[in-house]
């Protein structure tokens, strides 16, 4: 077999049955995909949550992680925010020719360790090949079914005054990774994605309080998108201080360098928790005791004044507006 994709590996014949059972399906072997049916037969019980989503990320591997784990950590995170423990998933490769087969099947190794960290199956996809120049090297998609506890409701558009905003970590990290990765900036500091499956930190929160209003991942548009969208799908004003909102130094010292505001920049395992002032503590707790929840902390609250919008109390003590993402920072970095 040659050492990259060829436009005959996606001819339908036996290159492509190759390709897709030495280099996909036996990476992710279970049952279910083991059946290589035209769809795979599920048994859920309940309600269900369902979620897709697209990766174009240039370039597609970048410090901490590569197009491959971020697929699943995305596709996962964007499940377990609405309360919903992720099951399954599908897998959409589109590859373009001459893609060398090494780094396919590095990112292959990373969807199933992610896919296994998480403990979600991938039950079902489908792979294209396309001309040299019509991709950049490979665009994945996936698709996700989870389960949602009975009795919840998470949503956007749930948020309460008095509410406490809570995150997990620090911001920035993502965007700043894939940036450094694709202009070759040097720093003295390192720069790594936080690209991670959330599920585990979201059960945690939910076992320590049954009262979670809202929670959101901020991806593309990063921290002051979601907080914006939150605010206009609840009517509520949110306020945060920007002293505890947590930045590495290497990521605030490139987004100075670059005139980068971090509330914008892409973060991939990030978590926001709407909570009522009552449980803030023990919600912060739980997460502190999570892999990824280590520097868990309020940064702000929910407010009555100002619906619809975002404001900030500066370090200087003076407030401003934090407006929606207005153009495109970092283009492609999910």
């Amino acid at each position: 077999m040659a050492d990259k994709i060829l436009m005959a590996h996606g001819s339908g014949g036996l290159m492509s049955h190759d390709l897709i059972t030495s280099r996909v399906a036996a990476k992710l072997q279970n049952e279910i995909l083991g059946t290589m049916d035209d769809a795979a037969v599920l048994n859920c019980e309940g309600r269900l949550a369902f979620t897709t989503d697209s990766y174009v990320v240039t370039p597609c591997f970048f410090p901490g992680g590569d197009i491959g784990k971020l697929a699943v950590c995305g596709t996962v995170n964007d499940l377990s925010v609405m309360g919903a423990s992720p099951r399954y998933l599908s897998l959409g490769l589109i590859l373009e020719e001459g893609l060398p087969l090494s780094e396919l099947d590095t990112i292959m190794d990373s969807i199933a360790a992610a896919a296994s960290e998480a403990g979600v199956q991938v039950v079902t996809g489908d792979t294209k090949v396309v001309a040299r120049g019509s991709a950049d090297k490979i665009f994945i998609n996936t698709s996700g079914i989870g389960l949602l506890r009975p009795g919840t409701r998470i949503s956007g558009s749930c948020a309460r005054p008095g509410d406490v905003i809570i995150i997990n970590g620090t911001i920035a990290d993502h965007g700043t990774a894939v940036l450094s990765q694709r202009e070759g900036l040097k720093f003295s500091g390192e720069l790594c994605s936080d690209c991670a499956p959330l599920n585990g930190l979201v059960e945690a929160v939910l076992d320590a309080c049954g009262d979670i209003h809202a929670m959101r991942d901020p991806t593309r548009g990063g921290l002051a998108t979601s907080l914006n969208e939150i605010a206009r799908q609840s009517s509520v004003g949110i306020v945060i201080n920007e002293e505890a909102v947590p930045v590495r130094q290497p990521v605030a010292s490139l987004c100075e360098l670059l005139g980068l505001d971090p509330l914008y920049v892409a973060n991939e395992g990030k978590l926001l928790v709407f909570v009522p002032a009552s449980g803030a503590e023990k919600v912060v707790g739980a997460m502190q005791n999570q892999k990824y929840g280590r520097q868990a902390r309020v940064i702000g609250k929910v407010t009555e004044a100002g619906p619809s919008r975002v404001m900030m109390r500066t370090r200087l003590g003076t407030t401003r507006i934090v407006n929606m993402i207005t153009g495109d920072l970092l283009p492609r970095i999910c």
